[in-house]
Order: structure tokens, then sequence, then C-alpha cells
């Protein structure tokens, strides 16, 4: 079985830097989850740098340990998880780079581990949903985000961070009934753009509703619309008050506490996760202590406690 590395035999600060110094297989022979980076930010449509995230959040989940005391499970040990290194982009090229991305995380399910992903803008979950409908059909989808990235195009043109979701559901690889977005907010281009998710048939519950849910009713509220369904969390590390997490593109004030999103991230226990992401940490607006990516690193493994309990 994959392991962490152990902290009390080699300390935290040596070695190559992988996520919570697992091994780095790129072959997955073996694992249950693989964790793999997704460098890119050709889809920003504001500040660049989260080509850089996979790396940062690496660096910040040397610090996760075996077991999760916040849901009672050893996360290393019910689990055999890898790090499978990075997909293959082209940088400028946002039409080369999803495939590229597909085909790598396609390879990651064709050898029977489930993906996690480290981003990356957020286009590159296009690339992802791409690769798990194949196996899976149309997933059920969550995603908890500052914007619900439902826009047509931006300048004309249809692929970036903002338009994946939309594209996602135009190519058939989300069922909108069994999906929800949560945690939208700031501004908008006018009154009616949040219309757009009940017109595309997605539950939209932007932060001035979630804020007033318990995690609990969020769990809840997932588990009516996607039952026992394949499910693929997409979680844009936007969605925490970048007071909490400052280090990404397109930040947006007034999000929840550290502490409250990784609560919402824990009361899907029990859904059927067949894949996720963390996406858009930029470190270079991170502060000096790394908290964008800590969080990030930390999300992460809150997803892993999900596979892990359901397995359990």
């Amino acid at each position: 079985m994959h392991q962490p590395t152990d902290a009390l035999a080699s300390p935290r600060f040596t070695g190559v830097r992988t996520f919570a110094r697992l091994p780095h297989v790129p072959e997955i022979a073996g694992a249950d989850v693989a964790i793999h980076g997704m460098p890119w930010d050709g889809g920003t449509s504001f500040r660049s740098g989260s080509r850089f995230g996979p790396e940062a959040i690496r660096s910040m989940s040397a610090l996760l340990r075996p077991y999760n005391p916040a849901v009672g499970v050893m996360v290393f040990g019910n689990l055999s998880v890898v790090d499978a290194g990075d997909a293959p982009t082209v940088p400028g090229y946002i039409e080369h780079t999803l495939p590229r991305i597909e085909e790598f995380v396609s390879g990651i399910i064709d050898r029977g581990a489930i993906p996690l992903g480290m981003g990356g803008d957020h286009s590159v979950a296009l690339a992802e949903l791409r690769a798990v409908a194949k196996r899976h059909g149309p997933v059920a989808y969550v995603q908890l985000d500052a914007h619900h990235d439902l826009w047509d195009a931006y300048n004309g043109l249809p692929y970036n961070h903002g338009t994946f979701a939309k594209r996602a559901i135009e190519e058939g690889l989300i069922d909108p009934a069994k999906s929800l977005q949560a945690g939208q907010r700031g501004s908008l281009y006018g009154p009616d753009d949040y219309e757009v998710a009940a017109d595309l048939g997605i539950r939209l519950v932007p932060w001035q509703e979630l804020r007033h849910w318990t995690p609990a009713q969020f769990g809840e509220a997932v588990e009516k619309r996607a039952g026992d369904a394949p499910l693929f969390l997409s979680f844009d590390i936007d969605f925490v008050d970048p007071g909490v997490a400052p280090g990404t593109g397109t930040p947006e004030v007034g999000g929840p506490s550290a502490d409250q999103a990784l609560d919402f991230v824990r009361a899907l226990k029990g859904r059927n996760l067949i894949g996720g992401d963390v996406v858009e940490v930029a470190p270079q607006y991170d502060g000096p202590g790394q908290q964008t990516a800590l969080m990030a690193a930390n999300v992460l493994y809150e997803m892993l406690s999900l596979i892990a309990l359901r397995r359990a």
C-alpha cells in the first residue's frame, strides 16, 4: 500500500516535494487515489499565476498526518494514495492543453484510481470532467466557488475559467438535475446573471443564502440532488474569504472562514466521490505563511477523508 514518508523518521523539510510526502508513482500501480497537478493559467481572466499552484500546495501538504480527527478516519491507512505528477500543458494554447490534461486524467482512471487534481485555473475542470464522464457518464457536480463559471464567452471566445461549467453542461459531462453550485458572491454584470443557472437546470446557492445554512443543511441539499450518483467535487480556493486565502486570481470579499469551508466539504460524507480538484491557487499573491496553499492542501485532505470514510 502506498503511504507517506514517516515524519518521525525523516523530517518534513527533507525529500523531494510530493503531496503529503506520498511516493511519486506515475504508473499508479495499485493506488486507490492519485493526486495530480495541472499547472495551467492560460484561461485566467484577471491575475495569472495559478500555474504554480500545484508546486505550492505540495510544499504545504508536508504538514498532513495520517489520521483526520475531525471526521474520525485514518486517511493514509484506509487508502493507498500516490502523487502521479503533473499533467502536460501547452502555455498559451488552451485548445491543446485541455485534451492533454483529459488524456492524463483518463490514464489515472483507466488504472483504477480516483483522480484528485491540483490546479491551475478553473478551466482545467473541463478536461477532468471529460475524462470522468467517459467512465461514468454525466456525473453529479458540486462546485464550491465565489463564481458560477457559467458565462457563455469571454472576449467572444468559448474557453476560459469563467465558461467551463457551461461548456461541461453543453457537452453532457454533468447532469444539472443532480448538481449544485454554492458560495457565489461579489459584483455582477446585471441583476439576471444568476438566473443562467436555473435556465441550465443546475441549483445555485449564493453565499448570501449559504452563509445561513449549517453544513448539515448543505449536505442534505447535495444528497437530495445527487443521491448515490458518481459525484465530482470542484473547490475553487476563492470560495474562501480572501482574508483567509488571498493567493488567488479573482478574489471576492465576504466568504467563509477556513473552518466553515472545511465543514462544507466534510458535509459530503457518504457521497460517491469519483473525482475532485482544488483550483485557482496563485502563490504569488499568498501571504508569507502560504496560508492559501495550506488551505488548499487541507481541502484535498478532506476529499481524501471522504473517500476513506466511504471505503471504511
